[in-house]
């Protein structure tokens, strides 16, 4: 077991770079109103995800956003389970944005009865004739509240943590394309499979290629870097289409990740492409 404590002082050590950093950028942003020579400012993606990887958008000062997302079952079932439609698994999430360039979020999925909590703060941002990417960093706490004394007979409540830290970088190629890449840390006090080192590195790639105006593809990968052998646990690969309609960004896609918080489809991909045995689900988000 891993002393609470520990545990504590590591989250803080990922999360403390978010204050001094969105800090900075504020103050930046406030320098910039009163400079005549700043350009323009260029968003990559218009959905806080791109489908499971949190995308490089932020929500913008003072905007609260409610988002349920949904991934059924596999459908490799079929008319048995209605193509996954009878084992829904949902998660409710909340962000709020109490000043530009800085997010905090709440969320709770039925897998696993997860709750979590995230930080989301941009670093840098793309601009024409100016700073080539943006670059966003992210920190997630989860709590899994399914564990029980059954499982893990000397059951602590550090044993329920997971850490994640990603560093999100995009760019806007053009009009159309926008890519990013997600180098990830994931650290569980507790793995699903014994092998499986704690700390575990992924590198995530993603993109979006807008088809209309309201309309664009999407897509991206998490690489496991040191996955034990013989896990029976898959890199996520996840596809999928946006859908602007007015304050709405609705998301469809198929996933072989069933879980939706970080820890869960980094590590713990529970499908597999080759076999048929992925998801079908949605994001759809709210902003007031």
């Amino acid at each position: 077991m891993i002393n609470f404590k520990k545990s504590l002082i590591l989250f803080l050590l990922l999360a403390l770079p978010a204050g001094a950093f969105a800090q900075d950028d504020l103050m930046n942003q406030l320098e910039e109103d009163w400079d005549e020579d700043k350009t323009e400012t260029i968003a990559a993606f218009k959905g806080l995800k791109i489908v499971n990887f949190e995308s490089t958008k932020l929500a913008d000062k003072g905007d609260f956003y409610f988002i349920v997302a949904h991934r059924f079952g596999s459908v490799e079932k079929g008319f048995d389970n209605l193509f996954g439609l009878d084992n829904a698994v949902t998660k409710l999430s909340f962000v709020y944005a109490p000043w530009e360039g800085f997010n905090v979020g709440f969320g709770r999925s039925s897998y696993r009865k997860m709750y979590g909590f995230n930080l989301k703060y941009r670093l840098f941002q793309q601009k024409e004739n100016g700073f080539p990417l943006t670059v966003v960093g992210y920190n997630l706490l989860t709590i899994d509240t399914q564990f029980n004394e059954l499982s893990l007979p000397n059951l602590e409540f550090n044993d329920r943590l997971s850490y994640v830290a990603q560093l999100l970088i995009s760019r806007k190629i053009n009009s159309k394309l926008s890519l990013q890449l997600a180098p990830s840390l994931l650290h569980e006090n507790t793995v699903f499979f014994t092998p499986q080192e704690n700390t575990q590195f992924i590198l995530g790639i993603g993109g979006r290629h807008k088809i209309s105006k309201r309309m664009s593809l999407n897509a991206d990968y998490g690489w496991h870097m040191n996955r034990a052998e013989d896990s029976p646990f898959k890199n996520s690969l996840s596809v999928g289409v946006d859908i602007e309609t007015g304050g709405h960004v609705f998301q469809l896609h198929f996933t072989n990740a069933q879980p939706m918080f970080e820890n869960g489809f980094l590590a713990n991909g529970n499908g597999d492409w080759q076999d048929g045995r992925f998801f079908f689900g949605f994001n759809l988000s709210r902003v007031f």
